[in-house]
C-alpha cells in the first residue's frame, strides 16, 4: 500500500494524513527523538497543518524510544544554534522568559483540541519532555517495555511543558508529586493500573493496538465524540449540578441534529 505524502517533514517531525487519521512520527531516533526548540516549531506547525477531516491524531517516535526528552544540548553554555540558551533566557526579563516558554508549551496544546482525539503510541524511554508530550494526548497505547520519567525536578527545573495538569488528573496529586521529585521510572505495569495508560501490549504489538484503538475511536458519529470530549473534559471545573446542566445542553444539540433541526 502507498504512504501518503507526508504535509510536513522538518526538524525531526513528520506529518502524514490518511482521511480522518493523523500520524504525527518522531523521526531521529538515533537521538531517541530527543527534543528541541525547532522540533517543538515543527510540532506546532503539524498542528497547525491538520485539514478539517482529521478526527484522530496518533503520535509515535521511530526506533527504540518514544523520545529520551530535551536534547542535552541544551544543558551547554551555548544552548542550540540560533535558539536562546537557559541563561540568555534567565536574563532576558519575565516578559521574554514568559513568551519563550509559552511558544514551546504551544508544541503541546494542540493534541487537546475539542474537535479530535490524540493517540500517543509509546515505546521504551519516554523522559521528560517525551513523558509530557505523551501526556499532552488524549488517550496512550504502551509497549512492554516503556519508562515514563519525569526528570526536569531532579536537574533543578519544573516540568513546564503542559505535562503537570493531566499527571495529577490521571494518578491524583501524591502519586504525581512523588513520581516528579524522585524522578524514578513509571513502567508499563504501573501506567496502566494508576490510568497513565490505557492498555499495555508487547513492544511488537504497539502499532496494531493503537490501529484497533483508532477503529474503535471512528466508529462513533464525529459530533457525538466531540461533545462527549468536552462534557469530560470540563467536569474538574463544574459542579455536579453544573455538569448536569452541561450534559442535557449538549443531549439537547445531539436530539436536535439528529432530528434534522441543529443549525
Amino acid at each position: 500500500m502507498t504512504m501518503p505524502a507526508p504535509l510536513l517533514d522538518q526538524d525531526g517531525v513528520r506529518l502524514t494524513v490518511d482521511d480522518a487519521i493523523a500520524t504525527v512520527s518522531l523521526t531521529n531516533p538515533d537521538k531517541r527523538n530527543a527534543q528541541s526548540p525547532a522540533l517543538w516549531r515543527a510540532l506546532a506547525e503539524a498542528g497547525r497543518s491538520l485539514p478539517g477531516s482529521v478526527r484522530v491524531v496518533v503520535v509515535r517516535g521511530e526506533g527504540k524510544s518514544f523520545s529520551a526528552g530535551l536534547d542535552r544540548q541544551a544543558f551547554t553554555p551555548e544552548g542550540f544554534d540560533g535558539e536562546p540558551s537557559f541563561i540568555e533566557m534567565a536574563r532576558g526579563g519575565e516578559e521574554f522568559l514568559d513568551s519563550t516558554i509559552a511558544e514551546y508549551q504551544s508544541a503541546f496544546t494542540w493534541l487537546r483540541r475539542g474537535d479530535i482525539l490524540s493517540v500517543a503510541a509509546v515505546q521504551g524511554h519516554a523522559i521528560g519532555a517525551g513523558f509530557q508530550l505523551a501526556l499532552s494526548c488524549d488517550l496512550r497505547v504502551v509497549a512492554d517495555d516503556v519508562q515514563f520519567s519525569m526528570r526536569e525536578t531532579s536537574l533543578g527545573l519544573v516540568p513546564d511543558l503542559t505535562g503537570t495538569h493531566p499527571l495529577v488528573s490521571l494518578v491524583g496529586y501524591a502519586r504525581a508529586l512523588e513520581i516528579c521529585v524522585t524522578g524514578r521510572y513509571v513502567q508499563a505495569d504501573e501506567a496502566v493500573a494508576s490510568g497513565l495508560a490505557n492498555v499495555a501490549v508487547p513492544a511488537d504489538q504497539v502499532d496494531a493496538a493503537t490501529q484497533d484503538l483508532v477503529a474503535a475511536l471512528l466508529a462513533a458519529p464525529r459530533d457525538a465524540v466531540i461533545e462527549t470530549k468536552a462534557l469530560l473534559q470540563g467536569v474538574g471545573g463544574r459542579t455536579l449540578d453544573e455538569q448536569r446542566a452541561a450534559e442535557r445542553a449538549a443531549q439537547g444539540r445531539r436530539l436536535r441534529d439528529l432530528a434534522g433541526l441543529g443549525d
